[in-house]
């Protein structure tokens, strides 16, 4: 294979790694600062809104009462934890293999790029958690919305009946909304690139549904992804391989969300104390067992032994899939990797997270309150369109200006497209709380008047 042969089916970190920002291009300098450009996507993220927002967005179980569980913040905090420890073990483990080349000076930003991506990926989820993007996926695919599929592109209708939280996040960062700066966010190119799980348009989605951009910032993607050096997957120019940091972001949420699920559902009693510890000792080999049951004995409180379960099987997820990353970094780098991170890693783990995931759906996402959240969450999403969208295709009615006089300047609700239009609605939405969108719906329909 000769050197332009492989450049051209091989990504490179040199260029996978870089400080360009979006919308700043021209203020771009490779000069590292004491503060990394990285560690200022990741203090960005933190100072946000739109993140301060998810600390009242459902993760799985409803929002605390007395029993503190996972909303969307502290789970995105976590996920960034165990991001930037995956992002720091590989960099470590690859610096030998770089030494002398152009990457060795930019490897030992991968744990400050893993975790701000990692802060960032669930931005664009709307409230209610993941029965929020089905309910605006099926209000086009299933509802009254269904009505508006003449009036757009076939991307465009995709883009709605398959409305993905992870395509939105990348809308959220970049999209330039009235008023604010060009760039949305303006993060390095490597951090944006990283929170795209499914590089590809709507329109050449898989039957899951699943997609990064809209068709409204596919150019912002194909810039990023061109620059980057990320390899074209086909021909259509709309179908990327994953900047390889992705999996080590999937990996991150996918340990975190798992295991914390299993810890919370612990606390409100719907996993008794011996199944979940059956389910966290299953992750560990025999010989491996004695010490970890000595070690539990020290404490007695049974969710500090829970807790240190957690944690074990929490480095032991976090080990595994840092070293089979490098292992695997070259398929990672040429494209040719398949599946995820955590369905790789060794037999034992392996088996035990397939468990848990089992269990998980029988008990923790089909339970009665998970259930309630997801209908309520339905029916107030499903309303809320109903009245936006008709607000934003018909303004001039009376009603629709008193609906969009509660809509922040930001959102182009007066766009000139019916596509814009409905995506400023949207946009409105998906950034929403589940309490602030729960008050709105009460509002509108009557049942909430101001105190007096």
């Amino acid at each position: 294979m000769t050197q332009t042969q492989d450049k051209a089916t091989r990504m490179s970190w040199d260029r996978l790694i870089t400080a360009k920002r979006f919308g700043m291009e021209k203020y771009h300098d490779e000069r590292m600062h004491t503060r990394t450009d990285f560690q200022r996507d990741y203090d960005r993220l933190i100072f946000s809104a739109p993140f301060r927002r998810l600390q009242n967005k459902t993760q799985v179980f409803p929002l605390p009462g007395s029993i503190f569980v996972h909303n969307r913040l502290t789970h995105s905090l976590e996920v960034s934890c165990v991001g930037r420890s995956l992002g720091t073990n590989v960099a470590v483990a690859l610096a030998e293999k770089y030494a002398g080349t152009p990457a060795e000076h930019k490897l030992p930003h991968l744990g400050s790029i893993v975790a701000a991506a990692c802060l960032a990926h669930d931005l664009g989820n709307p409230p209610f958690g993941h029965s929020g993007e089905r309910a605006i996926a099926t209000y086009f695919s299933e509802g009254k919305g269904q009505a508006l599929k003449g009036l757009l592109s076939d991307w465009e209708w995709n883009d709605f009946t398959h409305f993905e939280g992870n395509a939105n996040a990348f809308r959220l960062l970049t999209h330039q909304f009235n008023g604010r700066r060009p760039g949305g966010f303006a993060l390095t190119y490597s951090t944006l690139a990283s929170i795209v799980k499914y590089p590809y348009a709507s329109t050449l989605s898989t039957k899951k549904g699943k997609s990064g951009f809209f068709a409204s910032e596919s150019d912002d993607f194909r810039r990023v992804a061109l620059d980057l050096g990320l390899l074209p997957d086909g021909d259509s120019g709309l179908r990327f391989h994953r900047h390889p940091l992705v999996y080590l972001v999937e990996a991150a949420d996918d340990i975190c969300y798992q295991i914390m699920d299993i810890e919370d559902a612990h606390k409100l009693k719907i996993l008794t104390t011996d199944q979940t510890m059956e389910l966290l000792l299953g992750f560990f080999e025999q010989e491996q067992l004695p010490h970890i049951k000595e070690v539990l004995k020290i404490a007695d409180d049974t969710n500090e032994q829970i807790a240190y379960l957690r944690s074990r099987v929490i480095g032991l997820l976090i080990d595994e899939c840092s070293q089979l990353f490098v292992e695997h970094e070259e398929e990672l780098l040429t494209g040719q990797f398949k599946g995820c991170l955590v369905d790789n890693i060794s037999e034992v783990p392996r088996n035990a997270y397939a468990h848990c995931s089992q269990v998980a759906w029988k008990k923790i996402y089909k339970s009665s309150d998970v259930l309630d959240i997801e209908l309520a969450g339905n029916r107030i999403i499903t309303e809320l369109l109903d009245k936006l969208i008709d607000a934003v295709l018909y303004p001039e009615k009376a009603y629709s200006q008193l609906i969009l006089n509660k809509v922040p300047q930001q959102y182009e609700v007066h766009s000139s497209s019916i596509y814009g239009k409905l995506q400023a609605a949207i946009d409105y939405i998906s950034g929403m709380t589940d309490v602030y969108a729960l008050d709105l719906y009460r509002k509108i329909n009557g049942m909430s008047l101001p105190a007096v």
